[in-house]
Order: structure tokens, then sequence, then C-alpha cells
């Protein structure tokens, strides 16, 4: 128990004067930048002659589109989320989880199906409420823009499926977490990290056989000159190259990306075929392009460059430390937990009188009282990122990928319509990966660096 005490309203109060703050100073960061895309109107000089002012343009067009959007949404959030806190909105649906489980027959007293109840409502309500959002930014934002690729019945059915496919997994892991807490005594925290590692790590390796396929399709990238490239690269520093994919991510957007994944001697490379440009799928390969239409895409050896990249990641070993770090930070926010478990007056702040339900209590620690703390790290984490970053293209520059690197962050920076200028406060807090100028420029010095 805790020597000292806060009355349950100080502690209120304390809670959202931070969740308010937290929203001022994300708001004044959104209108930095949003100053930056009204004001710089011409293409930067470090680009002149490789972005034209008409892609410029677009690109300032669809930044100022989506800033509008993201600060409309923000302000929609904070209203909803400091409504629900102020009524009471945890009891409020823990309530409605024990009516629910009361009309389909089960035990209203049992905390473990009481908080699978809870979260299958609480998920519902999230969902219905973030769908105009979703729908506008789909049908709206990135279809105004070009981007967006969905019809109406792959939306609604990749929606559905989504939800159906997070309860699946979330309401057992659920049930899980309230049983471990009761079950493992003082040190039950120590349990519930040990568990839900286990789990990060069995979703991890399930997720792109299993779950990934359920959404997007996966086909083997064809033979030929860019498999060949790539299996020689990953077989130059002795990457164990397992599968080579090619995800059909053009039926959702023309946004590009690619990554891999995998443990040990498993690994997955993924491609999207929005990524390739001289990459055609079987079932489109009768379709006509519309004249005066340019693909969109990288050469190949813009592709292995991307690649070089990503295998940086992987043989400078910022994917482990990243896990190392996920689970450092695991293990103090469910310490945390464990320390305020039965603190009584935050249940009360929260409207329980009686009852300390396990997930709600979680909820609150991780989600509300470690927001400081949340903040703090995101940044920090930002930061580091945004290192490991460099560190990856300074990789590419020594597989000497240097100016195919440079040629495809051009190049996805067009294709993406991404605006090439931020400010430096909102860069720095927001983007985990270097603005466009930054890597260039930092290629560039490390290109220069190894040729001296």
């Amino acid at each position: 128990m805790l020597d000292f005490r806060l009355e349950e309203n100080q502690l209120l109060w304390a809670i959202l004067t931070f969740q308010i703050l937290e929203y001022l100073w994300e708001f004044y960061l959104a209108r930095r930048q949003h100053s930056v895309y009204c004001t710089k109107v011409s293409v930067p000089t470090e680009l002149k002659g490789i972005l034209n002012e008409e892609t410029y343009s677009k690109a300032r067009t669809y930044a100022l589109d989506k800033s509008n959007f993201s600060m409309i949404k923000g302000l929609f959030s904070i209203v909803v989320g400091t409504a629900f806190v102020l009524l009471n909105g945890f009891s409020i649906f823990w309530t409605q989880g024990k009516m629910v489980l009361v009309k389909v027959g089960l035990n209203p007293e049992s905390e473990v199906q009481v908080s699978m109840a809870f979260m299958l409502v609480l998920n519902a309500l999230t969902t219905v409420i973030g769908m105009p959002f979703a729908v506008y930014s789909t049908f709206v934002l990135e279809e105004r823009h070009g981007f967006n690729k969905q019809t109406p019945g792959f939306f609604i059915k990749d929606q559905i499926k989504s939800f159906l496919v997070g309860q699946v997994i979330t309401l057992p892991l659920v049930a899980s977490i309230v049983a471990i807490v009761h079950w493992g005594g003082q040190f039950f925290f120590v349990y519930l990290w040990a568990f839900t590692t286990l789990v990060i790590l069995f979703l991890m390796t399930i997720y792109p056989d299993f779950i990934a396929p359920l959404f997007d399709k996966y086909t083997p990238l064809p033979e030929g000159e860019l498999r060949t490239s790539i299996e020689a690269l990953a077989k130059s520093i002795n990457f164990p190259l397992y599968k080579l994919y090619v995800v059909e991510g053009s039926k959702r957007s023309v946004h590009s990306n690619a990554y891999f994944y995998g443990f040990f001697k498993n690994k997955r490379i993924v491609l999207f075929d929005t990524l390739l440009k001289d990459y055609t799928s079987e079932d489109k390969k009768d379709e006509i392009p519309a004249e005066g239409t340019e693909k969109k895409g990288c050469s190949n050896e813009e592709v292995l460059a991307v690649l070089a990249h990503e295998l940086g990641h992987w043989q400078l070993n910022h994917v482990a430390k990243n896990i190392i770090i996920m689970q450092v930070n695991l293990f103090l926010m469910f310490a945390a937990f464990g320390f305020f478990s039965q603190y009584e007056p935050m249940y009360r702040a929260f409207g329980f009188e009686s009852e300390k339900p396990v997930l709600v209590g979680m909820v609150i620690v991780l989600q509300y009282i470690f927001s400081p703390y949340n903040a703090v790290l995101g940044c920090i984490l930002t930061c580091l990122s945004r290192r490991f970053e460099f560190q990856a293209d300074a990789f590419a520059v020594q597989m000497k990928k240097g100016r195919e690197l440079c040629d495809a962050l051009i190049k996805l920076n067009k294709d993406n319509l991404s605006f090439p200028q931020n400010d430096w406060l909102y860069s720095a807090w927001h983007h985990s990966h270097p603005p466009l100028l930054e890597r260039m420029a930092a290629i560039k010095r490390s290109t220069k660096s190894k040729s001296t």
C-alpha cells in the first residue's frame, strides 16, 4: 500500500490537466508545421531540378489537407476522451459488460468474463466512433489526392475482418492477464511480463504467415534479375534470407514500403508491389495503363538500395535493440501497475466505489498515470529511431548504394507526395524517420567521407 494518499478528485484533475497540456503541446507543434505548409510555397534549393513545381504544389496541398484533418481529429479525441473520464466511462462500460454477460447466460460475477465483455463493448464503441474518420480519410482525403484504391465493399470487408481478428487475439489475452494478476501474488508483474513477452514473440512469429495474409495477398517474387540481385545482396552480408515476397498493397493504396521480418535463420523480405516499377502482378498483366500516365515505383537498382538500408538495420542489430528496449519498458510499466494496483483512490476517481478491476486499473496506470513518462519516452525513442535510420543509410553507402538510395528516397517522396520541408521542433518530436533533406545531406556526407 502507498505511504501517501491523494484524494480521488485531485488525482483525476491531475490526470486531466496533463492530458489537456499534452493536447495543447501537440496542437502547438501542429500549428508550427501547418505554418510551414502555408509559407514554404517554393521548391527548396536542394531539390531544384529534381522536384518540379507541380509535384511540390501537390505535396503541399496534400500536407495541408492532412494537417487540417489531423487537428480536427485531435480536437475531437481530446473532447471525447475528457468526457469519457469525467462521466465515469470505465465504470459505465464495466456495468454494460456485466449486462452483456447476463443476456448471454454467462457469469457477471467472474472478473475474467466481465473483463472480456468490457473490452468487447469498448472496442466496438471505439470502432464505431472512429469509423467516420476512417471513411473520410480513405474516401475523401486519400481519394482526392489519388492514393486510395479501395472500393467501399473492400473497405467494409476489411474493417469487419480487422475487428474480428482483433477480438480473437485481444479477448483471450485479456482473460489471461486478469487470471495471472490474481494468481501471481505480490510479484504478479514478473509473471505478467514473462507471459506478455512470450505472446509478443509468438505473434511476431505467426503474424506474417497466418494473420497478414488474411488482409493482403503475398506472392513469391518471380525469378529474374531483381530476385537474383536481392539474393546476392543478402548473401554478401550473410543475411539468412528464407523467402522473398511481394505484397499486393496496390489494392489499398499507391503508397510504398519494404520490410523484413522473422527470427534466426528464417528471415523474409517483403516488397510492396507499389515499390517496384518493373513489376506487374499476374492478375494485372492484361490491364492497359491510362494514356499519359507513368508507372510509379523504383528501378531495380533503387530497390536494392532501399533493401541495403533495411539490411543495415539487421546488420547493426537495430531490431534486437528495439525489442530489448520494449521489454525493459514493458517490465517497468507492469512493475508500476503492481505498485498502484491496490490504490483505492485511483479506482474511485474513475467511478469504482468497491471494485478494483485488474483490466481497468492497468489501463488507468499505463494510459493515464504514465502519460508524462510515455511522452518523454516517446521523444527519446523518436530520437533513437532517427539515429538508427542515419546509421542504416550510412550502411547502404558502405554497400556502394548511396547514390541509388538518394534517388530512391526522392522518387518515394514524389510518389507519396511527402512534403520535403518541416518545422524543426515538430520534426524532432514526431518524425521517427529523418526528413528527406536531412537524409540526403547525411548520405552525401557519408559518401564523401568514404571516398576520402
